[in-house]
């Protein structure tokens, strides 16, 4: 086995779909979140669901599997102390303590791949329960 075979099978590849609707939300702001799970046939990362401009933050939690992973992608709009209107791009890889020890070894083992796909990430969190991804996180981080 080549080192270039063996190096394929370390990550998960990324389906085109996943990266146009990313630079959608991250160009035009079409979506307010994305999240994305592994398909574990097609050894891909593909879209499993999109928020709508309007959706709230709340919204976005409550799309998370309670008991698996996902990887996801979150525009935060936030106002700066000087009152400008910013905007920045959060990576949270939800990893919840009670999913399968299967399903956090290959979120982990794929993450730094997928993630470099997608270029224009300000923020990464890391969130194995609710608290870790709180809104108040995002804001400290953004500000």
């Amino acid at each position: 086995m080549s080192f270039r075979t063996s190096n394929a099978s370390s990550g998960m590849g990324v389906d085109e779909h996943s990266k146009s609707t990313f630079l959608e939300l991250q160009r035009k702001k079409v979506h307010r979140y994305v999240i994305f799970k592994i398909d574990e046939k097609k050894k891909e990362v593909v879209v499993e669901k999109t928020g709508a401009p309007g959706e709230s933050y709340d919204d976005f939690t409550a799309a998370l599997p309670e008991n698996d992973c996902r990887y996801a992608i979150y525009d935060f709009d936030y106002v700066t102390e000087d009152n400008c209107q910013k905007s920045k791009i959060f990576f949270i890889a939800w990893s919840p303590s009670i999913s399968r020890i299967r399903a956090k070894m290959l979120y982990a083992t794929s993450k730094d791949r997928f993630r470099r796909e997608l270029d224009g990430i300000h923020y990464e969190i890391q969130a194995t329960d609710p608290t870790e991804m709180e809104l108040e996180v995002l804001r400290d981080r953004a500000s």
